[in-house]
């Protein structure tokens, strides 16, 4: 069975989201459609590209992920489809690819699918279904799209290091209000070098030891970890990091480490 997998700003307060799924049934009634998230901020395709990255992976080779940030209309902006490890991916090319993935993907393709001008400030259920459908029944990329080597780049706003700091800042907030940070395992790992840290944040607050899971702390306890992302997070054992600390978007965190 086609599985086809959808991260969207759409939200599910509006009608936007089950329009985009009738769309997909409506072309492939067997489609087996996975919701990875519509709770996107707004246009914000860094915040999207963190999620699937650690999504897909997980996901069988050939499964087909439509990608509906900032999708609509725009004369300059180009809608393409990919090849990468195995999977597919179908979006607009606003820079969304260049920060999904850390090589070039295999295979690129400009999407040359007839606009239905009844959903022309809506592509989304119309040319990226389309394109996602045809994938998942098995077309090459060339049936759907002409070959190009480019995409559209972004830039990803990077930990800065400073002999022995490391200055990142929060790149998502989960459902349970965890905080995460932009600084990897491998970046942490790197710089360490087996030395004792101290990671700063908000001013005072302070944190000097790794945890390995969620419940080492006693319970509404501070602690850091590297979660599921391999990235550093902040967290409250049973509680909500990001409100009781005052953590946010874009927020600077310090790890110092010590001689």
């Amino acid at each position: 069975m086609a599985i086809i997998t959808l991260t969207t700003d759409l939200g599910s307060k509006d009608f936007y989201q089950a329009a985009l799924k009738g769309s997909i049934l409506s072309i492939l009634p067997t489609a087996n459609i996975v919701d990875v998230t519509h709770e996107v901020p707004s246009f914000n395709i860094s915040y999207a590209a963190f999620v699937l990255k650690n999504v897909y992976p997980y996901f069988p080779k050939g499964t087909v992920h439509l990608i509906g940030i900032d999708s609509v209309f725009s004369e300059n902006t180009k809608y393409i489809a990919l090849k990468h490890h195995d999977h597919y991916f179908v979006g607009a090319d606003n820079g969304i690819f260049s920060l999904l993935f850390e090589e070039k993907p295999e295979e690129i393709v400009e999407l040359n699918i007839m606009q239905d001008l009844k959903y022309l400030h809506f592509p989304l259920v119309d040319i990226f279904v389309k394109a996602a459908v045809h994938l998942s029944k098995g077309a090459k990329l060339k049936d759907i799209g002409v070959p190009t080597d480019n995409i559209e780049q972004r830039m990803l706003l990077n930990p800065v290091i400073e002999r022995d700091i490391i200055r990142g800042s929060v790149i998502y907030i989960d459902t349970f209000c965890n905080v995460i940070t932009n600084i990897t395992k491998d970046l942490f790992t790197k710089i360490q070098r087996n030395r004792d840290f101290t990671l700063y944040f908000r001013k005072s607050e302070t944190i000097t030891q790794l945890s390995w899971h969620y419940n080492e702390v006693p319970e509404g306890e501070k602690l850091c970890l590297f979660g599921i992302s391999n990235h550093l997070e902040i967290a409250i054992n049973k509680g909500k990091a990001s409100g009781l600390l005052g953590l946010h978007l874009s927020d600077i965190v310090r790890v110092e480490f010590h001689p």
